[in-house]
């Protein structure tokens, strides 16, 4: 099929969208990230740019493409740990009423005993954001023990603090229910059921040429590469429910088309309509479903031309998915932008590019 007939298909304008893509150009020739994919998803076919690099060490330069394989960070939690939740849910193995002190007794130290599985979903836990446990030399049942005995920040219910402890927590919960490994149950019930052959967690050393290095590391001596970034996720093995998913824009492709689909065979349409509401309309500010920043909550990165139906996540290694129903769109933005450091959050320039690409649309 001609390129042109292609986006006619899509509907979109071709040399709108090369707006879009001059957005990731510049942003590589600027210095601000070394390299990245943007992928659009329109009525089940797919448009990729990529540009810069996926390595840049010393005079080492390794060409970014668009099947580059990214460390997704917090997209994790959307792309495996909402859905394997999801799935408990649908077989009447899990509630989101629950409490988690049901399914882990020693959860409800410090006033956690009544904290549920939708509170660690829309990150109204009341539990810390983020805590050092990797720099102590613990093993992945002293972290479980530790993230138990955590003592809340504020009241279950009355506030949104991201929580990648509360992912933590999930993770295991799967895990536990399901009787195999996080990362076992996303290849099982997610990765192969989608086709998503360049998705996994702990990479193998062959995938290495193809995968986006993150960050330096003064104690390696070198830059993570093909290991998690997230240090809780790395002492925790890897496999973690908030962070540890490597993968490709085309395959995160596959993973949204679900949720443009309403569901299918991986997930019921009840249920991508559970995750879809607004669980959190009685705090001020907030539009959190489960897993998902919905349009207009303060973590939003859809931007200003997308839907008020649109809803995203974003990932610190600088990666993001947004989705748009009304549109029947999807833009996948993987970057490794923490490759140059920790300063700047991926959301600015993932709602710059969303707009670009809603400009583009013909209907």
């Amino acid at each position: 099929m001609a390129s042109a007939d292609k986006f006619q298909q899509m509907g979109i304008d071709e040399e709108r969208l090369e707006a879009a893509w001059r957005l990731l150009d510049s942003e590589v020739e600027q210095g601000r990230i070394p390299g990245g994919t943007v992928l659009v998803l329109r009525r089940g076919m797919t448009a990729a740019h990529a540009a810069g690099y996926s390595l840049i060490d010393g005079e080492t330069r390794i060409s970014a493409t668009a099947d580059t394989v990214y460390d997704c960070a917090s997209l994790t939690k959307v792309v495996v740990t909402l859905p394997l939740v999801l799935q408990l849910i649908e077989q009447g193995m899990l509630a989101l009423g629950d409490r988690v002190s049901a399914y882990f007794p020693a959860f409800s130290a410090n006033g956690k005993g009544e904290v549920t599985v939708r509170q660690l979903l829309t990150h109204t836990s009341g539990m810390a954001a983020y805590r050092d446990f990797y720099s102590h030399g613990l093993a992945p049942d002293e972290i479980m023990a530790a993230i138990c005995a955590d003592p809340l920040v504020c009241e279950p219910g009355t506030k949104v603090v991201y929580s990648c402890l509360g992912y933590i927590v999930l993770g295991r919960l799967v895990s536990q229910l399901l009787g195999m490994s996080l990362d076992r149950a996303a290849e099982n019930l997610i990765f192969r059921p989608l086709g998503m052959t360049s998705s996994c967690f702990n990479p193998p050393e062959s995938w290495k040429p193809h995968i986006a290095a993150t960050e330096y590391d003064p104690a390696l001596g070198t830059f993570r590469w093909g290991r998690v970034h997230d240090e809780n996720a790395y002492a925790l093995g890897g496999v973690s429910g908030n962070a540890g998913l490597f993968s490709t824009a085309a395959d995160l492709a596959r993973c949204a088309a679900v949720w443009l689909d309403r569901g299918g065979f991986l997930i019921s349409r009840a249920a991508v309509e559970a995750a879809l509401r607004n669980d959190t309309i009685h705090l001020a500010g907030a539009a959190r479903g489960l897993g998902w920043v919905l349009h207009g909550d303060p973590r939003d990165a859809s931007g200003d031309l997308l839907s008020a139906r649109s809803y995203g996540h974003t990932g610190f290694t600088g990666t993001s998915l947004c989705i748009d129903p009304a549109r029947d769109l999807a833009v996948i933005l993987l970057t490794n932008k923490v490759h140059f450091g920790r300063g700047r959050s991926i959301a600015g320039f993932a709602a710059r590019v969303h707009n670009a690409i809603a400009a583009s649309l013909t209907d």
